[in-house]
């Protein structure tokens, strides 16, 4: 590391050298001769990809791919603040621009939070005639509700049947909820065979 760090001395020939220099430990180094053209590791410019030399270029604050005539311009005009006209027409400010403070994630949720409001829902009562069609799911007509009641009746009644058989021995919590709503079924029918036959 020393080495590198030294300077270069040229001999009687002019080639460039490193000097002999000393160790830690007392020994001492051979001089190195150097090529025309090398350029020692620790002075090499670190590597840029395109896209990062891009965005150096776009940072000015001048559109991409004006002459070097009129960027020297913008950049004295910069230095001396201002706005800047590389195109006719066209104003560019070149002040700088004030950053935003950036805020934690927890004020930027406090201040979204903030801006919520919260409403109480009103409902609106339906109607009793729509609440007994709607309550069962079936359709307004009478006929097709007619008809479902009337296939409901008949899964009540087998399963009936099956109890009284002995096939099924314990119903279930949907089968008894199902077979408590024998008579409202029954009194819906009654309705709906008048409105029919009328």
């Amino acid at each position: 590391m020393a080495a590198a760090a030294a300077a270069y001395e040229l001999d009687a020939d002019g080639t460039k050298f490193i000097p002999a220099t000393q160790r830690p430990d007392g020994t001492w180094r051979k001089p190195r001769r150097v090529r025309d053209g090398y350029v020692p590791q620790e002075e090499v410019p670190l590597y840029e990809s395109k896209g990062k030399q891009y965005k150096a270029r776009q940072s000015t604050g001048l559109p991409v791919g004006l002459t070097p005539e009129i960027v020297a311009e913008a950049q004295k005009s910069k230095k001396q603040g201002g706005t800047i006209q590389p195109i006719p027409g066209m104003i560019i400010n070149v002040e700088k621009k004030k950053k935003k403070k950036k805020k934690s994630g927890a004020e930027e949720a406090a201040e979204r939070l903030a801006k919520c409001e919260i409403t109480e829902p009103t409902f609106s009562t339906p109607s009793p005639s729509l609440s007994q069609n709607s309550s069962l799911g079936t359709p307004t007509d009478p006929a097709k509700r007619l008809k479902n009641l009337r296939k409901k009746l008949r899964d009540i009644e087998t399963l009936e049947e099956k109890i009284k058989s002995g096939t099924l021995k314990t119903p279930d919590k949907d089968q008894k909820e199902k077979m408590s709503k024998k008579n409202v079924i029954l009194k819906e029918i009654e309705v709906l065979e008048k409105e029919v036959s009328e």
